[in-house]
């Protein structure tokens, strides 16, 4: 099992990175870059190369809207080229807002174009022929009687590093879960509850699963929260750190999304807290945001991270791994993350 930790969007860049490279040292296996509408991902997938030699620096995530399906497979391709093979491309939709309202591009089919895009980056890759593609959302090149008529299917100049860089996809409801069990390396979910998830995913990974290529390896799981062990870590002591993560799960199933359209909120319902999923929308909805994070329910809370004494987050990475979990994607609590992730590395591997 891997360890990966999510960078932050929020600032202190350079710092972070030099986080990575200590907390390489320490075990990091795998570091994922998010982009939302901030800086871009793929400049600091440049900068990390440069400045680590194991870990892995993986896109968490882009969207397939904001670059085109070639661009993607070729700035993939150079980001794997420069980290000397380190690169994973995780792929998302992001959501109408962010991409007609930021990027000003209809937010049309969103399955559909992950899928055309995945497609389109292994044809690119395998460098085995000129790139022509016709699908529903992706055309290449162009069909006839648009643009000038000018266009010819093209190879990518550079011959790869891999033809299989692994792209991962963040999908999260029922038929994108089908397609990333079915297509993707890798699979992105969000509030991972080890002890739940086959409410919420079971029957649509096990129907991309029985459609699944022979020619690509298990479906990889990233799942995890934050992570803090320490024999003190029970009763009220662990209630404050796991109270940490509330305000974030109340944005995302309060506020990711209006009323009846909320893909976070309908998951937080399929784990079974319907009544607290609608009292944190309401609450935050109304602008309650302290309020909505305290109606969050301790138990997801619990499930979904790693926070107590080492015998406890041993059971709990069990749990993890038991449900399929090959990356624990974590965020390390408290003052010595590198010690921390140290500990967690041990754990994984007694």
């Amino acid at each position: 099992m891997k360890i990966s930790m999510m960078m932050s969007y929020a600032g202190g860049f350079v710092e972070g990175a030099t986080r990575v490279a200590e907390l390489e040292r320490a075990g990091l296996d795998v570091v994922w870059i998010p982009e939302a509408y901030s800086f871009d991902a793929i400049s600091q997938v440049g900068y990390l190369a440069a400045v680590t030699k194991r870990v892995e620096i993986g896109t968490g995530i882009i969207n397939v809207y904001s670059r085109t399906a070639s661009l993607t497979a070729m700035t993939a391709a150079g980001c794997d080229y420069v980290s000397d093979g380190r690169f994973i491309l995780g792929l998302g939709a992001s959501g109408p807002q962010v991409v007609e309202g930021f990027h000003g591009v209809p937010y049309e089919k969103p399955m559909q174009r992950i899928k055309e895009y995945i497609e389109v980056c292994r044809e690119v890759w395998k460098r085995e022929k000129p790139l022509s593609y016709a699908g529903q959302t992706v055309q290449v090149p162009l069909p006839a009687g648009e643009g000038t008529g000018l266009g010819k299917p093209l190879k990518i100049i550079n011959r790869p590093l891999r033809a299989d860089i692994p792209v991962w996809w963040a999908s999260l409801k029922g038929l994108s879960v089908e397609a990333t069990a079915e297509m993707a390396d890798g699979w992105l979910p969000v509030f991972f509850v080890p002890d739940k998830f086959e409410q919420v995913w079971g029957k649509a990974l096990a129907k991309g699963k029985a459609k699944r290529a022979a020619h690509l390896k298990p479906l990889e799981i990233s799942a995890g929260g934050l992570v803090a062990i320490d024999e003190s870590l029970v009763g009220e002591a662990k209630d404050k750190v796991l109270d940490m993560a509330r305000p974030n799960v109340a944005l995302y199933v309060g506020g990711m999304g209006a009323r009846g359209k909320n893909f976070y909120n309908d998951i937080c319902r399929e784990y079974g807290y319907e009544r607290e999923a609608i009292e944190v929308q309401d609450l935050y909805l109304e602008g309650k945001k302290d309020e909505a994070a305290r109606a969050v329910p301790r138990e997801m809370l619990e499930l979904t991270n790693l926070v107590g004494p080492a015998g406890y987050v041993k059971e709990r990475i069990a749990a993890f791994r038991a449900a399929g979990v090959t990356m624990l994607s974590v965020s390390p609590v408290g003052a010595n993350a590198t010690q921390t992730l140290g500990t967690l590395r041990s754990l994984i591997d007694a």
